[in-house]
């Protein structure tokens, strides 16, 4: 396993302490309408806090491109962090610049400060060297618990913490801990369940896991292209036709290899996707052609089941249909329901997945890893080296 400096390496009494936080929520209105990423960095701030450190908290949010955007100010996490921690958070006007270190030369050891959102800077995603070092000002010390972004070689997530000590917080400690399971010695069979609208999300991590794990269980919209390539008609079902030669090349090295692949063997459709729209099931070879597949049928529901019971390790990444639009969300509540019986080490890739999950209240037991990392989830699993954790190696 990856052997990471964590904060139990290191003093942070009465030092400045720049953490690294994903408080990339979701808003309406103005409103976050799921906290879950701020209570995640809870234990490192308070453990920060009881350490007398001040803690200066940077996140992005949202998608602001380099341009700052109102909608995207961070006054309600700081609004919302305050009630969790019941004391003062002071949100600045910017995350860098005179105004924002005169701002924290005048705070004190167990003040919390967050930072404006880093991305209204061009130079966070091009992890601009005077950027990071502007950064880096503001602390003696750099923690990274924003296991969300590990796989982006960003200005706050790789190139201040070549610039300060650099650690990883509770939240990253624990992600690697869970996920090296998959990662370095998962127990088989051991199969990776990937579903979602678009093949062209996925078709890097079918690859990608494809020489990991025992076999797929493919469902979502995905799924069609899939099916397409091996020669089925599927009517007006989403497909990416430029990638029907990557998903033939991806089926034939799949058996090539004699890895199981489970595609949908029928489907649910209908004529458009609308809530509770007229829906019929049908076998994959049978999809009428004015109709879209929505969701995964009960045959295929049942055929994923066995698999998931015997499973000893699961992954999984993107919902088995349309689950926001009742009712495609069959399909994925009742493999969800069957991993949550499952006594298989499973990780929950996070984004969508994990978004499905708590849409349908669906309680996971102690053995079920919920990743608060989507891509960086996947991309850990399938071996590759996270930019934003290379700092923070023991070697290093």
């Amino acid at each position: 396993m990856l052997r990471l400096r964590t904060l139990k390496d290191v003093d942070a009494a009465e030092k400045r302490v720049l953490v690294r936080v994903d408080f990339n929520v979701p808003l309406q209105g103005g409103t976050i309408t799921d906290d879950g990423r701020i209570r995640a960095a809870l234990p490192t701030i308070q453990h920060l806090l009881g350490q007398r450190a001040l803690v200066v908290l940077m996140s992005h949010l949202g998608r602001p491109k380099g341009k700052v955007v109102p909608e995207l100010r961070m006054d309600p996490v700081a609004r919302r962090l305050s009630e969790l921690l019941d004391q003062p958070v002071q949100k600045l006007d910017d995350c860098v610049g005179p105004d924002v270190e005169k701002a924290v030369r005048a705070a004190g050891p167990g003040d919390v400060i967050l930072l404006e959102n880093l991305r209204f800077h061009a130079g966070e995603q091009q992890n601009d060297p005077e950027f990071a070092q502007a950064l880096a000002r503001l602390g003696d010390l750099y923690v990274n618990d924003a296991f969300g972004t590990a796989h982006r070689k960003h200005a706050s997530t790789y190139g201040v913490a070549r610039l300060l000590p650099a650690v990883a917080g509770f939240l990253v400690q624990k992600e690697v801990e869970r996920l090296s399971r998959l990662r370095e010695d998962p127990e088989r069979p051991y199969y990776a369940i990937v579903g979602g609208a678009k093949l062209s999300d996925k078709i890097k991590v079918l690859r990608d896991l494809l020489p990991r794990v025992d076999g797929f269980l493919l469902g979502g919209g995905i799924a069609f292209t899939l099916l397409k390539a091996q020669g089925y008609a599927v009517g007006r079902s989403l497909v990416d036709a430029h990638l029907l030669p990557d998903a033939e090349a991806f089926l034939k090295e799949a058996e090539s290899q004699g890895k199981v692949v489970e595609l949908p063997r029928d489907v649910v459709v209908a004529p458009e996707l609308v809530p509770n729209a007229p829906t019929q099931v049908v076998p994959v070879e049978e999809i009428p052609e004015d109709r879209m597949g929505l969701d995964i049928g009960p045959a295929t529901v049942a055929a994923f089941q066995a698999r998931v019971e015997e499973a000893k390790s699961l992954l999984w990444a993107g919902p088995l249909g349309a689950f926001e639009t009742p009712p495609f969300h069959e399909g994925t509540r009742r493999v969800a329901e069957a991993i949550a019986r499952s006594r298989a080490f499973s990780v929950i890739g996070g984004g969508d997945t994990a978004a499905a999950l708590k849409a349908l209240g669906i309680a996971l037991p102690e053995n079920v890893h919920v990743s608060t990392g989507g891509g960086a989830a996947l991309e850990f699993v399938s071996g590759k080296s996270l930019p934003g954790l290379e700092p923070l190696l023991q070697n290093q």
